[in-house]
């Protein structure tokens, strides 16, 4: 009986501990968005992405927006739930295809290295996501700390694929050696993307030379994007343990 209530009072104390290393992590990621947001300039033209930081941006921006009006230029976002967030905070969303060029975008991402370089997708969002960032003068990935890494890897680096040579595709990732495997949604059929297309995940860990993977891929015929964002994020503020880290391009 005894040590029943003691390994019930000691899962306790870990569930606790855990919810406060939660709640402080949480609370580093409003401080990485508030800089954010602090970085965000009226009559501009924003670009905004997603994510747990991200979703803390969103709010702070709206609630900044309510105090003084912005008075953006337009706004335009990479996924479904931030647009949906953005509306709620009383923003007018609108299409890449429609504005000229984004003044600043502000994004997460699935992992970051000290170079700056990236991986992102992890939502299924890549292809617009790339457009968005390509398309934006400046740059800035809000993350975690367990985003950070000193080799890109940890994560499956997602490749978008067209339906007509995917398999091809798959095949042809397999016997390189980069261990492939669909994404698939919940009910096991495969995911598909805004765009209609299929994702393969790709599990090779480290990633070798990314710039060269990166190459390859886009030289391959069926592949519509992927997820490695290479020297296209000019800072990154990092919600540590302690602080807030911000890393700038050298």
């Amino acid at each position: 009986m005894r040590r029943a209530w003691r390994l019930d009072t000691l899962r306790k104390e870990k569930q606790f501990a855990q919810e406060a290393i939660m709640a402080t992590q949480d609370e580093l990621k409003k401080q990485a968005a508030a800089q954010a947001v602090a970085m965000v300039r009226p009559n501009t033209v924003l670009g905004v992405g997603t994510g747990s930081t991200v979703a803390f941006f969103i709010d702070l921006l709206g609630a900044r927006n309510q105090q003084t009006p912005l008075n953006l230029k337009a706004i335009v976002t990479t996924s479904n739930r931030s647009k949906e967030q953005l509306e709620q905070n009383g923003f007018t969303v609108s299409e890449l295809a429609d504005i000229d060029q984004v003044d600043l975008c502000i994004d997460g991402a699935d992992r970051v290295d000290h170079h700056l370089d990236g991986i992102k997708g992890g939502g299924g969002a890549l292809t617009l996501e790339k457009n968005v960032a390509i398309n934006a003068k400046h740059n800035v990935w809000i993350v975690d700390q367990s985003k950070v890494v000193d080799r890109l890897g940890g994560f499956p680096l997602p490749v978008e694929v067209l339906p007509v040579s995917c398999e091809q595709n798959f095949r042809r990732f397999e016997a390189q050696g980069l261990q492939p495997a669909y994404r698939l949604k919940a009910d096991g059929s495969r995911y598909v993307t805004h765009y209609g297309n299929y994702i393969i995940d790709l599990h090779v860990d480290p990633l070798p030379i990314p710039a060269g993977l990166a190459a390859m891929l886009d030289s391959t015929v069926g592949v519509v994007e992927h997820g490695l964002f290479l020297g296209m994020t000019d800072e990154v503020l990092i919600a540590t343990e302690s602080k807030i880290e911000h890393w700038t391009r050298r």
